[in-house]
Formats: C-alpha cells, structure tokens, sequence
C-alpha cells in the first residue's frame, strides 16, 4: 500500500503509442538525409567531387615523382570515386545533425542519471572519431606514404588507382577513427560493471601488447604507421582510465531510482 512518500518517476506521463514513435522515427530520418543531402549539394559545388578528391589524394600526390600522376583503370571511376568522397565528406559535416536527431529520438525514455551518461558519451565517441580521421590525415599519411616511395626501385614509375586510393583510405580513416574510441570503450565497460577501473590498470600490460597487434593486422606492413596507430590507442588508453573514475562518480542513479 502506497503511503505517499514513494518519489515520483522521471518518466511518468511520457509514455507514447507505438504508431507515434514511428511517425517521429520517420521525421528524424528524414531531417537527418535532408542535413546530409543539404551538405552534399553544397559540397557539389564548393569545392566540388573533383576538389575534394584532389584534397584527400594530396598527401599521396606530394609524395609521387615529379610529372607523376594516378590514373583510374576503370571507365567510370573520375565519376564515380569522386561522387562517393563526397557523399562521405557530406556525411562526415552533417553528422553532429544526425547525431542531435538520434539523441532527440531516444533521450525522452532516459532517465536524468542517463542523460548524464549517454549525451558526453555521444558527443566525446563523435570529436575523438573526427580527431583519429584529422590525426590520421594530417601526419600519417604523409610520413607513411614517403616511407614507402623511400623503397620503391628507380626502375619503377608510382601511379596508384583512384579506386585502390580509395579504398586505403576509407580503410585508414575507419582504423584511426575507431582506435581513437577507445576511452569511450573503456568508460562504457567500466560504468557498466564488466569490469572494474582498478582491473584496468592490471591490464594495462596486456593492452599494449593488443595494441600493437591491432596496428600490425589493420595498418599497411610499414613501421611508420603501426607506431602511429598502437602509440595513440595505448596513451588513450590511460585516458580513458582516468575518465571511467570520473563517469562512474557523476552518473550513479540515485538511490530512489535504483
């Protein structure tokens, strides 16, 4: 029998028919294909397909001998690998419009202690994804792709596939991107109580032996990158120990809740 003391639900009253959670499901689709096709058209003409792919083919091109260039072995690939860079690229901008339209979708059925947990989470998963892509772009591929013209025979004349580019790219940008995540990992296992902070320092050997192993398997067979991908994952590593302490102090549910 209620005495009337029993705190109040955080949720109470925000209960919806199934039929209206689709219809808000289909609007935040369609706002989040309208924000990518927005930056698409955008992009199509500023700095358009053909510059953005002169932009990401850069630090390759900086590396070729002088008067070489890449070539595209198949009939429509100056068309279409261009179109696909930027379909990315347009994903890539309006992906904080995409993100906002998931959060605004699931955050009514959170509890407050779960908003505090769920939205850093969203929103440090998103800057350190951009930041292994930027790291990635920035330093790796210059020094990874002058370390192998380093090795390449005088009798041999450098002029790489649009197409294969691209698929080293893609392949580069979603490694950084993803071992950069690894705070988020770390925090997530720990507030979730798989496995305690404490357990993480122990493990701490373990994952940079993991890590270097990861690099090996997923970086092209060059020191240059494998150092570059298993270094970062390792130092954030640590981060993401120091983070878990903090997340699990500030989003505990409170003891009405529980």
């Amino acid at each position: 029998m209620s005495t009337g003391t029993e705190p109040k639900d955080e949720l109470e009253g925000t209960e919806a028919p199934f039929v209206s959670h689709l219809i808000e499901l289909r609007d935040r689709l369609i706002r989040a294909l309208l924000a990518v096709g927005v930056v698409f058209a955008v992009l199509c003409f500023y700095p358009s397909p053909s510059g953005l792919y002169d932009l990401l083919a850069a630090p390759l091109v900086k590396t070729l001998p002088q008067g070489a260039t890449m070539i595209a072995t198949n009939v429509i690939s100056p068309f279409l690998v261009p179109v696909k860079i930027t379909l990315m690229a347009a994903f890539l901008v309006a992906l904080p419009v995409v993100l906002y339209q998931v959060w605004a979708f699931v955050a009514p059925g959170l509890y407050n202690h779960e908003k505090r947990l769920v939205l850093p989470l969203v929103v440090s998963s998103t800057v350190l994804f951009f930041a292994g892509v930027a790291f990635c772009y920035y330093f790796v591929f210059g020094q990874v792709f002058a370390f192998i013209q380093s090795f390449a025979p005088k009798s041999i004349t450098a002029a790489p596939d649009i197409e294969a580019y691209l698929g080293f790219v893609l392949t580069m940008f979603i490694a950084f991107g993803a071992a950069f995540e690894v705070p988020v990992v770390v925090v997530v296992l720990a507030r979730m109580g798989i496995v305690s902070v404490e357990k993480l320092r122990q493990f701490r050997g373990y994952f940079i032996v993991v890590a270097f192993i990861i690099a090996a398997v997923i970086t092209p067979p060059d020191v240059v990158s494998q150092l570059a991908l298993a270094i970062p994952m390792c130092l954030l590593y640590e981060v993401g120990i120091l983070a878990a302490g903090l997340f699990i102090k500030h989003t505990q549910a409170p003891a009405s809740a529980e």
